[in-house]
């Protein structure tokens, strides 16, 4: 009996089938469609740009800086930086936790969402083994099965709003955690706590942490596990936002790891871990 083959089959048009409408305006000389409106006086937040145009309602809008493209649109940071192709569903999730006006409910519901997204797409970063398996019906089936040996880390805090997205998809996956937090005098990067499986070495990294801005924090996290005998080129870091600079940094410092997050963008919403423990 002939095996049924696994197969990854698209529906409807590919990507490349049709210009996107960021790509369309990109080469049409337009600013991207990400626009941030200039904070009111009362706000306390500096404008991320001195340039701005206004809109027809009288509302300063600032159109969002664009990030250096190289090809397929990716930002021309490196290959090590993946991500996750957008569309009108991550476009919303972004923007719902991008809002100041969302309640924490919905905030919270939405960064769930756009973490699992994110661990899906780092999941399918790991390796695979083929197999073949029996259906019910008696049918052979060649598939893939998930390689065992890996672990999520997380830097606290807001890395372990991330620890639930990755136990709902790995139910006895290991989870190891860093606390880094600034020096009162020296105002750098200090790690104050560290706890990984005894044999992180052996294993893959999931590193999470939901915002890069500086990049400063992750580049201490992993330093401290390769003090722990872990090869950057096993590491993979997932984020939700990151900054250029941010991305830049850390694979400047550490050219093998992987990066995966859903945006690159000159301001990253920093708010995010207190808003989702709600601390704010």
């Amino acid at each position: 009996m002939e095996a049924m083959p696994c197969q990854n089959q698209r529906l409807g048009p590919r990507p490349q089938d049709e210009p996107s409408a960021a790509a369309t305006a990109t080469a049409s000389g337009g600013s991207r469609l990400i626009r941030f409106a200039e904070p009111s006086e009362d706000s306390g937040c500096p404008s991320p740009d001195s340039s701005s145009s206004s809109s027809s309602n009288g509302v300063v809008v600032v159109p969002a800086a664009p990030v250096p493209a190289g090809e397929d649109g990716a930002p021309a940071i490196g290959p090590q930086l993946k991500l996750l192709p957008m569309n009108d569903q991550l476009r919303e999730l972004q923007t719902i936790i991008r809002d100041k006006k969302s309640s924490r409910g919905d905030f919270v519901f939405s960064a769930d969402r756009l973490i699992r997204l994110v661990v899906e797409e780092g999941l399918n970063q790991l390796p695979y083994t083929e197999c073949t398996v029996t259906t019910p019906t008696g049918h052979k089936y060649e598939g893939v099965r998930f390689e065992k040996g890996n672990c999520g880390v997380s830097i606290m805090r807001s890395g372990e709003a991330m620890e639930q997205g990755l136990r709902d998809c790995c139910r006895s996956i290991r989870i190891g955690k860093i606390l880094i937090q600034s020096d009162e005098e020296t105002q750098r990067a200090k790690v104050y706590y560290a706890k990984f499986p005894p044999d992180i070495y052996r294993r893959k990294v999931l590193l999470m942490y939901p915002i890069l801005s500086t990049g400063n924090t992750v580049i201490e996290a992993v330093k401290v596990l390769v003090e722990h005998g872990v090869q950057p080129s096993v590491i993979i870091l997932l984020s939700l936002f990151s900054t250029p600079h941010g991305a830049k940094s850390i694979i400047q410092e550490f050219p093998e790891i992987t990066i995966l997050t859903t945006e690159v963008h000159p301001v990253a919403p920093t708010h995010f871990g207190q808003k989702y423990f709600g601390t704010d």
